[in-house]
């Protein structure tokens, strides 16, 4: 059960809006006066409206005494610190630039410009995005974000600012973006009294390609009330009600330069127990990187060798190197996309220059044709399932997007799910050897073993586990194993073990 607890410095700030028995002034909060949670299973949510939020001044405090109490907080102390820290102002903005000299373009006689952010929303429509972003960000209930311009739109900053500043209008605003964000505070309260633990599952309802089908994420709810874990589904949408959870289980397609990745990083933040977890969302996701870790240790790969743009050199001395027909990868390809097969120079060249369109680097492997790729299934170091994944008929890959259906889905070849144990033991020996490196996640390895060798292709941080796929041998028993896990996790931290 949640509560809420809006704070504010003076009773008076809060005159324009209907009392509530949830607003208290910072002096009663900070007295601890009636704001204690009511029980252990009591979640308390605090919005810390005080005017300001400066080193050691009454907000401050508020936000500091918040999470001593254990107390959900916004903002919190580490966001009112990056908030003084310009340097993390450039997060995930690439195309600002671009988006601002489009929607500012009648400004041709100003030089700054400032918008007003209240729980993420703006009242400036085209940059309704730009706002969420700073929001999950910078979780804070008012913010004002101010540009300027040189030979370009920027942002120059991004301030916390008060109830007391704003105008009717504004106000409107706000109340509206409270309304949003107080409301999913209180989404399922009495459902939740039936779980001791809380997780967070993040998915894209959108996705062509998702690492779990909707049965699949069923499962996980199912198998997570077995063990008396709520499994909430949530989108991207739902950032800033992280902090609710105890836990986050990712099972959308994870990437360094998308919101999967802040998702995680905030909740490893947040002191929740993640899967996919930041650090191997990293290692996994760009394959130049994860080769190099895995040629570190030792561990049989095809061989690779990295491509640097503008290396004519290299690029002629690559067929010598590693021999046709070879393989061209960009780093972060994923689902057989961004890896293209090439059966000379010529091809090698014109594939090259589409590919560096897109990374300063590449990978180029030998092509090593199987009939189908192992892919081992392992959580927390040991093999959870095996599956044999074939290539798609009439091509080397097992997704083929050049074929694929008028929705987006590449065609695919069959599969088969077996028991770990009647996977060849050489297999399953080198995924474990494989995640070791990585972390004690869940891990995907795919392998290729041609009778005279067997190399680890990838080693995927967020592997597809879909209903009747991946679970057609252990069944409803897969999604409880990995629940489970979680469940380990939750207690030990609960514990104060690990």
């Amino acid at each position: 059960m949640s509560r809420l607890v809006i704070v504010v410095e003076k009773p008076s700030d809060w005159g324009s809006y209907y009392p509530s028995e949830d607003v208290v002034s910072a002096t009663d909060y900070l007295q601890n006066e009636g704001t204690a949670a009511a029980s252990a299973d009591e979640r308390v949510q605090v919005i810390n409206l005080c005017r300001s939020y400066k080193y050691l001044g009454v907000g401050y405090y508020v936000s500091l005494l918040a999470e001593a109490r254990g107390h959900r907080v916004i903002p919190s102390v580490r966001t009112l610190n990056d908030l003084r820290r310009r340097s993390l102002y450039g997060f995930d903005l690439d195309d600002l630039n671009q988006r601002l000299g489009k929607y500012l373009r009648d400004r041709a006689d100003s030089a700054a410009f400032s918008i007003g952010v209240y729980f993420g929303h703006t009242r400036h429509e085209p940059l309704a995005e730009l706002a969420r972003q700073v929001f999950e960000a910078f979780p804070c209930p008012i913010l004002r974000i101010e540009f300027e311009r040189e030979r370009v739109w920027q942002i120059s900053a991004i301030k916390p600012t008060s109830l007391t500043t704003l105008d009717p209008e504004q106000e409107d605003v706000f109340a509206a973006g409270l309304d949003v964000f107080s409301r999913k505070i209180w989404r399922k309260p009495r459902a939740r009294r039936r779980f001791r633990y809380e997780i967070a599952m993040l998915h894209d309802p959108a996705e062509v390609m998702p690492p779990s089908n909707k049965r699949a994420l069923r499962h996980f709810i199912e198998a997570g009330k077995t063990l008396g874990i709520e499994v909430d589904p949530i989108t991207r949408a739902d950032y800033s009600r992280l902090p609710e959870y105890d836990g986050l289980f990712i099972r959308e397609t994870t990437s360094l330069d998308n919101h999967t990745y802040r998702f995680s990083h905030r909740a490893e933040r947040e002191g929740m127990v993640v899967i996919d977890d930041p650090v191997s969302i990293l290692r996994c996701t760009n394959k130049i990187y994860l080769n190099d870790l895995l040629h570190a240790k030792k561990l049989a790969t095809p061989r690779t060798e990295i491509m640097f743009r503008d290396s004519d050199a290299q690029l002629a001395a690559l067929g010598d190197t590693l021999g046709y027909p070879l393989v061209l990868k960009i780093p972060d390809a994923s689902f057989s996309r961004g890896v293209v097969k090439v059966e000379d120079e010529a091809a090698l060249r014109t594939a090259a220059a589409q590919l560096f369109q897109h990374s300063a680097l590449l990978i180029a492997q030998e092509f090593m044709y199987t009939e189908f790729d192992w892919r081992i299934g392992v959580l927390n170091g040991q093999p959870l399932y095996a599956c044999q994944y074939f290539m798609s008929r009439g091509h080397w890959q097992i997704y083929d997007h050049a074929h694929g259906s008028a929705r987006g889905q590449p065609r695919a070849g069959g599969f088969k799910t077996l028991p770990v144990r009647d996977a060849p033991a050489a297999v399953v020996k080198l995924a474990q050897k494989a995640t070791a490196p990585i972390g004690n996640g869940l891990y995907g390895v795919d392998i290729k073993s041609d009778g005279a060798r067997t190399v680890v292709i990838e080693v995927n941080d967020n592997p597809s586990i879909d209903a009747g796929v991946e679970d057609l041998y252990l069944g409803e028993d897969l999604y409880r194993r990995i629940m489970a896990e979680f469940l380990r996790r939750l207690e030990r931290k609960r514990l104060g073990i690990g």
